[in-house]
């Protein structure tokens, strides 16, 4: 999922209004921060998934070319079957 900045930027506010708003967490360090922290981890979270989407498209075409033409073969079913893989292996939720 690509995101820009500024949209990450509002979806940590909201996730930090919300998590505020419902009293599930207190603020223990200055908001700022808490955004800043929240910012990074979602930022490196997408990261990690494009990282995954990129080396899943290069798997799957290896394997394509390694059967031949891959006639026949559901491209997305199978991108989504190694994509699943390598999230698994790497303890990653999609």
């Amino acid at each position: 999922m690509r995101l820009k900045d500024e949209q990450i930027a509002r979806l940590a506010e909201r996730l930090l209004e919300g998590l505020t708003a419902a009293g599930l967490i207190t603020l223990k360090a200055e908001r700022g921060k808490i955004l800043d922290g929240i910012r990074r981890a979602v930022a490196t979270d997408i990261k990690g998934e494009e990282e995954l989407e990129k080396e899943a498209e290069r798997l799957l075409e290896q394997t394509l070319r390694s059967m031949g033409s891959g006639a026949g073969i559901d491209r997305h079913r199978m991108l989504k079957m190694i994509k699943d893989k390598l999230a698994k292996d790497r303890g990653v939720v999609l």
